[in-house]
């Protein structure tokens, strides 16, 4: 599978720095900074390309450390209202992710999960005591001094094949019960995704959801790749499998609305009319297919897109 977005970016960490009130304060004046919201917009410009400002520009806020690029330049991300700033729109990382490069869609994953993290762990599970934030945005400590470390939690994605080559061969697509049919008419459809629970392997997970959400059974698992997908703290883990397109569906209304196989043909007749890799935030409808597929930012168009061009597929 062709890498998402947010793979390779080049940016170090430096989760050693995280605890050293020294080093921050001297990388903070030759840092650039990331303003993001508490909403995880931030600021873009035609290009798309992220707004940075130099350190004595930036409101206050929460500082959240992000790292380091090769030429040891300091990342900074700071939550507070977006500013003014001429030609800039504020974003999303859905909106815009698969337009930046490598370096800044890292920093905007890292920063909108982060911003996600703290609005949600403002207090102590066990004691419901405020905690506050520490290690420049990489922990919260309650007044006992107990840490809470940020969280991911890991949720599985598959694109379900028939195993067969050329044109007529097809994937299983859902479309969620929760995304309304556009004005036009035409429904959103994707790979079907779900988390890991507590004591289950991520193939056993993906068995369970493809199970649960259409009543297909899936075997022949081939872990492909992972994304961050910080909506609002996720890493999904991408997998194809196989399945009998005989089977007959039973949608779980409660998340399904609709499920149907869709072959190469079709699949290619949506992606043919997209506007190219730094576009729209979804596939945009073919003339007479009355669907939307993923947009580029996302591992499930990568997960699609590597199986249209594969061919014959591996087994």
């Amino acid at each position: 599978m062709t890498p998402p977005p947010r793979w390779r970016s080049g940016v170090d960490r430096a989760a050693h720095r995280r605890t050293d009130p020294g080093w921050l304060d001297e990388a903070w004046a030759r840092a650039r900074v990331l303003v993001i919201d508490s909403s995880a917009q931030v600021l873009s410009s035609p290009g798309p390309e992220l707004v940075f400002v130099e350190p004595d520009e930036a409101p206050t806020g929460d500082r959240l450390f992000l790292g380091v690029d090769t030429e040891d330049t300091p990342y900074f991300a700071v939550v507070a209202d977006l500013p003014e700033w001429p030609g800039a729109r504020p974003v999303t990382l859905r909106e815009v992710g698969a337009g930046l490069s490598e370096r800044d869609a890292e920093l905007l994953a890292t920063a909108a999960a982060l911003v996600n993290w703290h609005a949600t762990h403002r207090y102590a599970p066990p004691t419901g005591e405020e905690t506050s934030a520490a290690a420049a945005g990489w922990l919260r400590v309650d007044p006992s001094g107990t840490h809470l470390f940020p969280r991911t939690d890991p949720a599985v994605i598959v694109l379900v094949h028939d195993g067969v080559a050329g044109e007529q061969g097809r994937c299983l697509l859902g479309s969620n019960a929760a995304r309304p049919v556009g004005r036009d008419g035409r429904r959103f459809f994707s790979t079907l995704a779900g988390f890991v629970e507590p004591g289950e392997s991520a193939e056993d997970a993906v068995a369970r959801e493809v199970y649960e959400e259409v009543g297909v059974r899936v075997s022949e698992l081939r872990y492909e790749g992972s994304q961050p997908w910080p909506y609002p703290g996720s890493l999904m883990l991408g997998f194809t499998g196989v399945a009998d397109p005989a089977q007959p569906f039973r949608l779980d209304p409660a998340e399904i609305a609709a499920a149907r196989w869709f072959t190469r043909a079709e699949i290619a007749s949506v992606f043919a009319n997209e506007p190219g890799p730094r576009g729209a935030l979804r596939g945009e409808p073919a003339p007479g297919v009355p669907v939307y597929l993923p947009g580029p930012a996302s591992i499930a168009y990568r997960l699609i897109h590597t199986w249209l061009h594969a061919s014959p597929l591996p087994r």
